[in-house]
């Protein structure tokens, strides 16, 4: 009868605790050095940018002193590729995988499928998933808004998985939609199993699957409003959320974006920041140990906004003329061209890019409006890195007899 008290009562305490403060993949003590989220807060920025710090003696020896299994940095607006290694091997991603997960989320918001007001009810099946959670219990309700919160801030299964059964009506409807999503992305080494990353058989991607999925969420404004967040609560205050992500804390930037952990997949990261109009994703897979992972993923973004930046393409506009049209209503068409945003170049070739434009000598009719009939080439110290098409300003008929008559009938009318 004592011992059965006693369990009765160390369950209380557990449950007592459990409303207090969310764990995410690793506990506070593990990341911060902490017994409490309220100690968080003080520890000097200093200790934590030492606690990542990561020394790149030269640019030749920089992705062997990186320490992951796996990793990738990527432009976020271009895609362009920086640098990687290992970046098309499979491996568990851990709870990376909400990146999908909020995507999804983020996609229906926009389409108006969800409101960040609408009120979720925890299933039975979502409550039960364990490992990072806010202890979300069954019949429990909350808003979309404070979910997401929880998702991603928390890093939290069970609000991931209220999330995806809210959407979908099921956990396994959800993932047969993430992995449809993944498929339209281009995500080709990808496969999920479910909605939270936990590990499962079967339940793999890539750096660069994930890198590709991250630039997608990160097109979502909305997303950096949670991802950004270091401290926050839920129920009243009674829940605390601090965000697993230490570069949100100390990376000048930082706009996210997730952390995860499993046995199986080891540290990894994904984390995004902007800086002078260059924005870029770091994927780290597979580090031994949380320090190592942020190691990786600052000295990653470190490398890529030391070294590149975002290079605005002048107009090209004065090497433009009209191209001759043959047979048409009209002899000429004018071309027009939507330029990149920006192309990412190395700082040192900032003086070396050029763009070559190129146009037809002729064009047959009918011509469509914004039909192709030139390119324009942009190249550093001569090597292509864009590419981007010269189109018919307007759609011209082709010349008939009936169309001639028309128009000398209208040629003879103005002399009248």
């Amino acid at each position: 009868m004592c011992k059965r008290a006693v369990s009765v009562l160390l369950a209380i305490l557990i449950m007592a605790f459990s409303t207090v403060t969310c764990f995410a993949e690793e506990d506070y003590r593990e990341i911060w050095g902490v017994t409490q989220a309220s100690q968080i807060e003080q520890i000097p920025i200093e200790v934590l940018e030492r606690s990542t710090e990561l020394i790149i003696d030269t640019a030749a020896s920089f992705t062997a002193q990186l320490p992951a299994k796996s990793f990738i940095l990527m432009e976020q607006t271009t895609g362009k590729v920086i640098v990687e290694q290992n970046a098309d091997e499979q491996m568990a991603p851990a709870s990376i995988t909400k990146i999908m997960t909020i995507l999804l989320i983020m996609e229906a918001i926009e389409q108006g499928r969800m409101k960040l007001e609408d009120v979720v009810t925890c299933s039975p099946h979502a409550s039960s998933m364990g490992g990072s959670q806010i202890w979300f219990e069954p019949g429990e309700q909350m808003s979309v808004n404070d979910l997401l919160k929880a998702a991603i801030i928390g890093s939290a299964n069970d609000a991931s998985v209220a999330l995806g059964e809210h959407l979908s009506g099921s956990e396994e409807a959800f993932v047969d939609m993430m992995n449809q999503r993944a498929k339209e992305l281009g995500m080709q080494n990808t496969h999920f199993v479910n909605a939270t990353g936990l590990d499962a058989d079967g339940h793999l991607t890539t750096a660069r699957d994930i890198a590709i999925m991250s630039r997608e969420l990160l097109k979502h404004d909305l997303v950096k409003k949670y991802s950004t967040i270091w401290m926050d609560s839920l129920r009243n205050g009674e829940t605390q959320l601090v965000n697993t992500n230490k570069l949100v804390r100390f990376y000048n930037g930082t706009t996210g974006l997730k952390t995860g952990t499993t046995d199986s997949a080891g540290k990894c990261l994904a984390a995004s920041a902007e800086r002078g109009g260059l924005s870029l994703v770091a994927v780290s897979l597979g580090s031994a140990s949380s320090d190592e992972r942020f190691a990786c993923g600052k000295a990653l973004l470190d490398f890529g906004f030391a070294n590149y930046m975002a290079y605005e393409l002048p107009s090209v506009e004065d090497q433009l003329a009209p191209v001759r049209v043959r047979s048409g209503v009209v002899s000429q068409v004018s071309p027009v061209y939507d330029k990149p945003d920006l192309v990412v170049i190395d700082k040192g070739d900032k003086d070396n890019v050029t763009q070559q434009v190129t146009l037809s000598e002729d064009v047959t009719a009918p011509i469509e409006k914004g039909q192709t009939i030139g390119k324009v080439v942009v190249s550093v110290s001569g090597e292509k890195v864009a590419e981007y098409p010269l189109k018919a300003a307007e759609a011209i008929d082709k010349m008939t007899f009936g169309k001639a008559l028309q128009i000398l009938g209208k040629a003879l009318g103005s002399f009248k």
